[in-house]
Protein backbone atom coordinates (compact mmCIF):
# COMPACT_ATOMS: atom_id res chain seq x y z
CA UNK A 1 0.00 0.00 0.00
CA UNK A 2 1.24 3.40 -0.66
CA UNK A 3 1.49 6.14 1.29
CA UNK A 4 -1.57 9.09 1.14
CA UNK A 5 -1.99 12.21 2.29
CA UNK A 6 -2.43 13.06 5.67
CA UNK A 7 -5.90 14.75 5.85
CA UNK A 8 -6.36 17.52 9.09
CA UNK A 9 -7.76 16.07 11.93
CA UNK A 10 -10.14 17.85 13.56
CA UNK A 11 -8.68 17.73 17.27
CA UNK A 12 -5.26 16.49 18.64
CA UNK A 13 -4.49 13.32 19.22
CA UNK A 14 -4.28 13.76 23.11
CA UNK A 15 -8.19 14.29 22.91
CA UNK A 16 -9.83 11.14 21.03
CA UNK A 17 -8.02 8.86 23.45
CA UNK A 18 -9.65 9.92 26.53
CA UNK A 19 -12.63 9.40 24.23
CA UNK A 20 -14.87 6.76 25.91
CA UNK A 21 -14.58 4.23 23.70
CA UNK A 22 -10.73 3.83 24.85
CA UNK A 23 -11.11 4.23 28.35
CA UNK A 24 -13.95 1.79 28.89
CA UNK A 25 -12.24 -1.02 26.56
CA UNK A 26 -9.00 -0.12 29.51
CA UNK A 27 -11.02 -0.21 32.82
CA UNK A 28 -12.98 -3.77 30.97
CA UNK A 29 -9.32 -5.08 30.51
CA UNK A 30 -11.09 -6.39 26.90
CA UNK A 31 -12.49 -5.37 23.35
CA UNK A 32 -13.92 -4.88 20.84
CA UNK A 33 -11.96 -1.80 19.81
CA UNK A 34 -10.65 -0.72 16.72
CA UNK A 35 -9.38 1.94 14.49
CA UNK A 36 -12.22 3.06 11.69
CA UNK A 37 -10.36 4.68 8.92
CA UNK A 38 -12.79 7.27 7.10
CA UNK A 39 -13.86 4.66 4.15
CA UNK A 40 -14.84 2.18 7.00
CA UNK A 41 -12.14 -0.13 7.18
CA UNK A 42 -11.51 -1.34 10.69
CA UNK A 43 -8.15 -2.39 12.44
CA UNK A 44 -8.81 -4.51 15.50
CA UNK A 45 -7.24 -3.27 18.45
CA UNK A 46 -5.60 -5.78 21.16
CA UNK A 47 -6.99 -4.87 24.31
CA UNK A 48 -6.49 -7.53 25.98
CA UNK A 49 -2.64 -8.61 25.39
CA UNK A 50 -2.31 -5.11 26.08
CA UNK A 51 -4.16 -5.14 29.35
CA UNK A 52 -2.18 -8.43 30.31
CA UNK A 53 1.27 -8.97 31.65
CA UNK A 54 4.33 -9.37 29.42
CA UNK A 55 4.26 -11.78 26.70
CA UNK A 56 7.03 -13.63 24.91
CA UNK A 57 7.31 -11.22 22.08
CA UNK A 58 7.42 -8.67 24.56
CA UNK A 59 10.64 -9.98 26.09
CA UNK A 60 12.52 -10.00 23.50
CA UNK A 61 11.92 -6.13 23.52
CA UNK A 62 12.64 -5.84 27.31
CA UNK A 63 15.99 -7.96 26.56
CA UNK A 64 17.35 -5.12 24.00
CA UNK A 65 16.59 -1.97 26.51
CA UNK A 66 19.40 -0.34 28.11
CA UNK A 67 19.69 1.56 31.08
CA UNK A 68 16.64 4.28 31.50
CA UNK A 69 13.48 3.22 29.28
CA UNK A 70 11.07 5.73 28.00
CA UNK A 71 7.49 3.98 27.03
CA UNK A 72 5.70 6.35 24.38
CA UNK A 73 2.27 5.17 24.15
CA UNK A 74 2.51 2.93 27.29
CA UNK A 75 -1.19 2.00 27.41
CA UNK A 76 -2.04 0.17 30.49
CA UNK A 77 1.47 -0.05 31.45
CA UNK A 78 2.59 -3.99 31.10
CA UNK A 79 5.96 -2.88 29.56
CA UNK A 80 6.87 -0.29 32.64
CA UNK A 81 6.16 -2.71 35.27
CA UNK A 82 8.04 -5.36 33.62
CA UNK A 83 11.02 -3.31 33.14
CA UNK A 84 10.78 -1.83 36.73
CA UNK A 85 10.77 -5.64 37.84
CA UNK A 86 13.98 -5.85 35.58
CA UNK A 87 15.63 -2.71 37.64
CA UNK A 88 15.19 -0.18 34.59
CA UNK A 89 14.28 3.16 35.65
CA UNK A 90 11.14 3.27 32.96
CA UNK A 91 8.97 5.71 32.61
CA UNK A 92 5.74 5.50 30.37
CA UNK A 93 4.07 8.39 29.01
CA UNK A 94 0.75 8.26 27.50
CA UNK A 95 -2.23 11.09 26.49
CA UNK A 96 -5.33 8.74 28.24
CA UNK A 97 -5.54 9.27 31.97
CA UNK A 98 -7.56 5.77 31.94
CA UNK A 99 -3.74 4.54 30.64
CA UNK A 100 -1.79 6.11 33.19
CA UNK A 101 -3.83 5.37 35.84
CA UNK A 102 -3.72 1.34 35.28
CA UNK A 103 0.13 1.82 34.66
CA UNK A 104 0.26 3.18 38.10
CA UNK A 105 -2.08 1.07 39.62
CA UNK A 106 0.19 -2.09 38.31
CA UNK A 107 3.24 -0.36 40.03
CA UNK A 108 4.71 1.64 37.36
CA UNK A 109 6.02 5.21 36.86
CA UNK A 110 3.47 7.30 33.93
CA UNK A 111 2.67 10.90 33.43
CA UNK A 112 -0.09 11.73 31.03
CA UNK A 113 1.44 13.46 28.20
CA UNK A 114 2.03 14.03 24.62
CA UNK A 115 5.74 12.76 23.52
CA UNK A 116 5.70 16.21 21.88
CA UNK A 117 4.98 18.22 24.87
CA UNK A 118 7.92 19.19 27.08
CA UNK A 119 9.11 15.55 28.99
CA UNK A 120 11.56 14.55 32.32
CA UNK A 121 15.18 13.60 30.98
CA UNK A 122 15.11 15.62 27.49
CA UNK A 123 18.55 14.01 26.06
CA UNK A 124 19.28 11.54 29.01
CA UNK A 125 17.14 8.50 28.21
CA UNK A 126 18.86 5.32 27.27
CA UNK A 127 16.05 3.31 25.30
CA UNK A 128 12.99 4.63 23.99
CA UNK A 129 10.26 2.04 22.39
CA UNK A 130 7.36 2.84 20.08
CA UNK A 131 6.07 -0.07 20.21
CA UNK A 132 1.96 -1.72 19.72
CA UNK A 133 1.39 0.57 16.80
CA UNK A 134 3.20 3.76 18.17
CA UNK A 135 4.80 4.37 15.72
CA UNK A 136 1.76 5.98 14.25
CA UNK A 137 1.03 8.43 17.09
CA UNK A 138 0.47 11.79 15.18
CA UNK A 139 0.59 10.89 11.34
CA UNK A 140 3.70 11.70 10.63
CA UNK A 141 6.18 8.78 11.61
CA UNK A 142 9.42 10.81 10.34
CA UNK A 143 8.28 14.00 13.04
CA UNK A 144 8.12 11.39 15.51
CA UNK A 145 11.29 10.07 15.10
CA UNK A 146 12.96 13.05 15.01
CA UNK A 147 11.21 14.41 18.28
CA UNK A 148 12.42 10.63 19.82
CA UNK A 149 15.80 11.41 19.03
CA UNK A 150 15.90 14.67 21.00
CA UNK A 151 14.49 12.46 23.95
CA UNK A 152 17.74 9.82 23.82
CA UNK A 153 21.15 10.38 25.79
CA UNK A 154 23.82 9.98 22.98
CA UNK A 155 24.13 6.32 21.60
CA UNK A 156 20.38 5.95 22.88
CA UNK A 157 18.73 3.50 20.61
CA UNK A 158 15.13 3.36 20.23
CA UNK A 159 12.54 -0.12 19.61
CA UNK A 160 10.07 0.12 17.42
CA UNK A 161 7.45 -2.51 16.40
CA UNK A 162 6.61 -2.42 12.58
CA UNK A 163 3.28 -3.76 11.24
CA UNK A 164 3.22 -7.33 9.60
CA UNK A 165 2.08 -5.96 6.38
CA UNK A 166 4.00 -4.45 4.10
CA UNK A 167 2.28 -1.14 4.75
CA UNK A 168 3.06 2.94 4.30
CA UNK A 169 -0.30 4.42 5.08
CA UNK A 170 -1.10 7.95 6.95
CA UNK A 171 -4.68 8.55 7.13
CA UNK A 172 -7.55 9.89 9.56
CA UNK A 173 -9.59 7.34 12.11
CA UNK A 174 -11.48 7.20 15.21
CA UNK A 175 -11.66 4.87 17.43
CA UNK A 176 -14.74 2.47 17.26
CA UNK A 177 -15.90 0.06 20.29
CA UNK A 178 -17.52 -2.31 18.07
CA UNK A 179 -21.15 -1.09 19.06
CA UNK A 180 -21.86 2.45 17.42
CA UNK A 181 -19.28 4.61 20.05
CA UNK A 182 -17.36 6.37 17.77
CA UNK A 183 -14.02 8.90 19.59
CA UNK A 184 -13.43 11.83 17.59
CA UNK A 185 -11.07 11.84 14.56
CA UNK A 186 -7.22 12.15 14.35
CA UNK A 187 -4.29 11.15 12.17
CA UNK A 188 -2.38 8.17 12.91
CA UNK A 189 -0.02 6.08 10.36
CA UNK A 190 1.03 2.34 9.53
CA UNK A 191 4.27 1.21 8.63
CA UNK A 192 5.47 -2.13 7.55
CA UNK A 193 9.53 -3.17 7.75
CA UNK A 194 10.22 -1.43 4.70
CA UNK A 195 8.78 1.88 5.27
CA UNK A 196 9.99 2.02 8.78
CA UNK A 197 13.42 1.85 7.44
CA UNK A 198 12.65 4.60 5.15
CA UNK A 199 11.23 6.65 7.26
CA UNK A 200 13.52 6.33 9.80
CA UNK A 201 16.75 7.05 6.90
CA UNK A 202 14.65 10.12 6.44
CA UNK A 203 14.71 11.32 10.15
CA UNK A 204 17.97 10.48 10.48
CA UNK A 205 18.60 7.44 11.58
CA UNK A 206 19.94 3.42 10.90
CA UNK A 207 18.29 0.35 11.28
CA UNK A 208 20.10 -2.01 13.47
CA UNK A 209 19.10 -5.39 14.23
CA UNK A 210 15.84 -6.88 13.41
CA UNK A 211 14.06 -9.66 14.68
CA UNK A 212 10.47 -11.45 14.95
CA UNK A 213 8.49 -12.94 17.78
CA UNK A 214 4.84 -14.40 18.15
CA UNK A 215 4.29 -13.17 14.94
CA UNK A 216 5.08 -9.52 15.50
CA UNK A 217 7.99 -7.25 14.01
CA UNK A 218 10.74 -5.05 15.77
CA UNK A 219 13.78 -3.02 14.82
CA UNK A 220 16.46 -1.61 17.11
CA UNK A 221 17.24 2.25 15.55
CA UNK A 222 20.08 4.20 16.50
CA UNK A 223 21.17 7.67 15.05
CA UNK A 224 23.03 8.39 12.40
CA UNK A 225 26.46 10.00 13.27
CA UNK A 226 26.48 13.93 11.90
CA UNK A 227 23.92 16.91 10.59
CA UNK A 228 20.59 15.38 10.94
CA UNK A 229 17.67 16.05 8.35
CA UNK A 230 15.97 19.00 9.12
CA UNK A 231 12.47 19.81 8.19
CA UNK A 232 9.07 17.05 7.08
CA UNK A 233 9.03 14.04 5.03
Amino acid sequence: MTASAVPHARTAPGAAWRDEPYARALRAGRGPLFLRRTDGWLLPLEVERWCADADAADSSVLARCRGAVLDIGCGPGRLVTALAGRGHRALGIDVSPAAVTSTVRRGGSALCRSVFERLPGEGRWNTALLVDGNIGIGGDPAALLRRTADLLAPGGRLIAEAAALDVDERCEVRLDDGNGGLGTAFSWARLGSEALARHAETAGWRIGHTWSAVGRHFAELARVPGPQPLGGA
